[in-house]
Order: C-alpha cells, then structure tokens, then sequence
C-alpha cells in the first residue's frame, strides 16, 4: 500500500511516501516559514522525485497535534482535502507519538516534547515493547517541573527527544539526574517515515471525524470563553 504521510505541526515541515516497511522517499526541513505556502509544492515535489502520481496514493497519514496551532491545522486541512478528493482512506497520528519513534534503539522510557510556554510542555511516555512502540501516558500538557516529578517516580531511565529539549535542559538535569538521556541532535526531527510507518498499519477514521488534537485551547479562545462567563 502506497501511503502519503505529512507532518506540519511544528517548525518541522516532512512529508514521506512509504510502502509497507519500505521508505519509498523522504522531504524533512526545520525553518521557520510558512508551511501553508510550503508544504503542498513539497508534496508535489515528492511525488515527482518518486515517480508517483496522486492517484497511486492509497492512504492519506496525517500528524494530528499537538503543535502549533496554525500548523496543525494546515497539515490536517491538506490531508483531509486530498483523502476526500482521492477517495482514500486516511489517519491521524499523534505528533509526540511520531517523535518517540525516533528512539526506537533506547532501552528505557521516551519523552518527547514541545514546549507549550511558561514553563509547561506537550509531553507522552513512550516505550518500544519487541519493536512496537507503545503508549505508557498519554499526551498531555502541563507544568515540565510536574512532568518530572512524575517521571522520577518510576525509576526508569527516560530518553528525552525534540527540538525544544534545550528549553528545558538544565531543569531536565537538575530535577532527574543521571536518569536523564538527552537525544542526540540528529533524533530530534520528528520524521515523516516513522509517522508513516506508524500509520499505515492503523485503520482508516472517517475524513469528516477526522480532526486537529490541540490538547489545550488557543489562548485567545481560552480567553474568550472565560470573559463570556
């Protein structure tokens, strides 16, 4: 099965097509810039290199959120219009999820992580169980000194991913110590060939269900909700 799988939801822009366990191609940037303007030439361009047209897409793999707000919307619109327009089936997955998956060598829990501002992060525990990676807490958003505590408790190791880890490096260290496993730069780019990977083998949702997973509410809107109070 030919799967398209497109990530927008952080300064990561990736888009991969991949059969089976098979990585057919691969586009991964990180700037700063518009995905909106940016991402559907990186389709094409993808597909062109690969030889593929759209209609020898059979799946549409999208990265969910959370994330940005804005680039979360923008990869979920692009996907949903294409699956909608192509007739196939589609997926949503989770961006942390996506990024775990680059610790797939890592004996030991994974933490990927987004920084969510003042002091708090989008986070999830991970762990690769004979190969499959498995889901030990859900995504979540909320205080990185709470998240630590949290962690400390298990006595585990923790493998720490994401381009945002600086952020919270000395804080990281500081609360969790040796346990702490700080990723090499190279495993911090969340990459579209695992979220393919990870897609193609879930069943498909309907287009119409299918929606961003933002985990909090913009500030704006949260804002709004509570002056209508």
């Amino acid at each position: 099965m030919n799967a398209l799988a497109i990530d927008t939801t952080n300064n990561v822009l990736g888009v991969a097509i991949v059969n089976g366990e098979t990585v057919i191609g691969e586009y991964i940037t990180n700037l700063k810039k518009n995905h909106s303007v940016r991402a559907m030439p990186a389709i094409e361009r993808l597909l062109h290199d690969c030889d593929f047209t759209p209609k020898d897409l059979e799946k549409i793999i999208v990265a969910t959120g959370p994330g940005s707000y804005t680039g979360v919307r923008i990869g979920v619109s692009i996907a949903k219009t294409m699956a909608w327009a192509l007739k196939i089936p589609i997926v949503g997955v989770s961006s942390l999820e996506t990024l775990a998956a680059n610790g797939r060598y890592f004996d030991g829990l994974i933490s990927p992580v987004f920084d969510a501002r003042r002091g708090q992060v989008y986070t999830g525990l991970y762990q690769y169980d004979n190969s499959e990676l498995v889901t030990v807490h859900k995504d979540q958003n909320l205080l990185l000194t709470d998240w630590i505590g949290h962690l400390y408790k298990s006595n585990k190791n923790v493998l720490f991913l994401g381009n945002d880890v600086h952020i919270h490096k000395d804080t990281i260290i500081e609360l969790l110590g040796d346990r702490a496993v700080i990723g090499n730069v190279s495993l911090h780019n969340p990459r579209p060939a695992e979220l393919g990977l990870i897609g193609i083998k879930r069943e498909a949702t309907d287009v119409h269900k299918l929606v961003p997973n933002y985990i909090r509410l913009a500030e704006a809107e949260a804002k709004w909700l509570e002056q209508q109070k």
